[in-house]
């Protein structure tokens, strides 16, 4: 992808997310398929046949959506026994330019602090205005280029 279009790419994410809330949606102490099920009155014998499988298995599933451990394959499958869709996201806490913004600082920290500390000890230790303008420099080269080397490990 070209850094125009992951640029726009990331510009449309983070519109997208912008209409989901960014508050944290808590999880019923249940999950969501018994939350659902019980709120609908629906017993785990009536949402096993209209899902096609034994009560056992219902079960099953609520206790592994409790525990983590589910799969979207079968939360799916109960959701449209219920009559409901499954929304599935992974939502930034941030936008997606400022999670890309603050890992490019954190390189960017890493560089200049081994930069810096070899122009110490060779006696030309860049003051803080310097060190502030040289981040800033850094970030935004490394944001102009390949965004790969900016998650590259060193």
């Amino acid at each position: 992808m070209s850094p125009d279009q992951t640029r726009l790419a990331r510009k449309n994410l983070d519109r997208r997310f912008s209409q989901i809330a960014r508050e944290a949606m808590l999880v019923p102490p249940y999950g969501w398929v018994r939350a659902i099920r019980e709120a609908l009155g629906m017993t785990p014998q009536r949402l096993a046949a209209r899902m096609g499988v034994t009560r056992p298995r219902v079960n099953m599933l609520e206790k592994a959506e409790q525990s983590g451990s589910t799969t979207l394959k079968s939360l799916r499958q109960a959701a449209e026994a219920m009559d409901c869709v499954l929304v599935y996201a992974i939502v930034p806490r941030t936008s997606l330019d400022d999670i890309l913004r603050d890992q490019a600082a954190k390189k960017a920290d890493v560089e200049l602090a081994r930069h810096h500390h070899t122009m110490r000890l060779e006696n030309q230790a860049m003051d803080k205005r310097d060190l502030a303008a040289e981040r800033e420099r850094l970030v935004a080269d490394m944001l102009a280029g390949s965004l790969r080397r900016v998650w590259d490990e060193e």
